[in-house]
């Protein structure tokens, strides 16, 4: 089975930035992610991760219109 990663970041240069938001966001929910494959996790704890770098950035947004 080969990595196929189609997901294509505008900035490529965020890439680590983006990588560590997400491994922060895993820490919050009680995800135990890994650098590199995380097929075993299961579709509820892909999601809350998913779901919380949703919440944190939708955050972000609001708070910077203020």
């Amino acid at each position: 089975m080969s990595n196929n990663n189609n997901n294509q970041l505008n900035v490529p240069e965020a890439r680590e930035a983006m990588n560590r938001f997400k491994m922060e966001c895993a820490n919050e929910v009680g995800v135990n992610l890994k650098q590199g494959y995380n097929g075993d996790l299961s579709s509820r704890e892909a999601g809350s991760v998913g779901g919380q770098m949703v919440k944190k950035m939708i955050e972000s947004y609001e708070n910077s219109m203020k």
